[in-house]
């Protein structure tokens, strides 16, 4: 088995927390965000790679900024990007 990419996987995190928090079923998600039941299910999975596009309609079907959702991912594959806003130190 190929092994998954924290990004992708952080990603599908991300959609599937906010997904069930919002009570939505994959299909729900799907109807809302233009995709395939199966789809949603492949993301959280981390078995596919999305377009920036489909990122961004699943994020407003989850009623998130895109950018808290990218955020919220790179959290969870524990990039250094998601720290949170810069400091007074940091570049």
């Amino acid at each position: 088995m190929q092994a998954r990419d924290p990004l992708l996987v952080g990603l599908g995190q991300a959609i599937k927390e906010l997904r069930k928090q919002r009570g939505l079923s994959q299909e729900g998600l799907g109807d809302e965000g233009h995709a395939f039941r199966t789809y949603v299910g492949e993301l959280e999975r981390a078995e596919a790679n999305p377009t920036m596009l489909k990122i961004a309609r699943l994020a407003v079907a989850l009623e998130i900024p895109l950018s808290e959702l990218l955020a919220r991912a790179e959290h969870r594959a524990g990039l250094r990007g998601a720290r949170g806003p810069k400091g007074p130190s940091d570049p």
